[in-house]
């Protein structure tokens, strides 16, 4: 099942500020949603809570991404993506 990956302008443009290639985002979402369908994947997610609730902390060294996912449409909405320390402001 082939999944669409939405991408905030926010999260865009952190991709372009800190050079980073979507393709490497896109592996790292695929494995999650592989994971999250019961695959034995080595990610690290935690859901989230407060006003982040309904959506995913994807933790990649020191990135932090944060998505939602819709399984029933398949599609990931990445929200934001920024460094472990201002992802959560």
């Amino acid at each position: 099942m082939n999944w669409r990956i939405d991408i905030s302008q926010s999260a865009e443009k952190f991709l372009i500020k800190n050079k980073i290639v979507f393709s490497d985002v896109e592996k790292i979402i695929s494995k999650t949603v592989r994971y999250l369908s019961g695959g034995d994947e080595n990610v690290d997610i935690r859901k989230l809570k407060g006003t982040w609730k309904g959506f995913y902390r994807i933790r990649r060294g020191k990135m932090r991404i944060i998505a939602e996912f819709h399984f029933g449409d398949s599609v990931v909405f990445i929200e934001e993506i920024d460094w472990r320390g201002s992802v959560y402001k």
